[in-house]
């Protein structure tokens, strides 16, 4: 537990703002509330150590992101909700499904 927080703060931590992934909504089980009730002890270390407040958000997100990991719940691939589909590459029918889904591909 303690090697997948070490590793999501340090993956987080070079990670510019805009590619961190989005994290779901994971419900409140016994199970998954056991996961943030032991990983907590192991955050008071690295938040005193914090000297700003740009570490001490990627401590925090790094945590979710390795609660994420422990319990199983799924994240979004990075760079899939912007990714552009040229017409070309798909029948029309394929198209209009992607555009219905993630909107119009571009405003031309």
């Amino acid at each position: 537990m303690r090697s997948i927080l070490e590793e999501s703060m340090l993956e987080t931590r070079s990670m510019p703002l805009e590619n961190r992934p989005r994290l779901p909504h994971i419900p409140l089980s016994k199970r998954n509330r056991a996961v943030v009730r032991a990983l907590n002890p192991m955050l008071v270390t690295y938040l005193e150590a914090s000297r700003d407040l740009c570490e001490t958000d990627s401590i925090l997100f790094g945590a979710a992101l390795a609660v994420c990991r422990i319990i199983g719940a799924k994240l979004p691939v990075a760079g899939r909700a912007t990714q552009k589909v040229a017409p070309s590459q798909l029948g029309e029918k394929e198209l209009r499904t992607v555009s219905q889904r993630q909107g119009p591909l571009s405003p031309d």
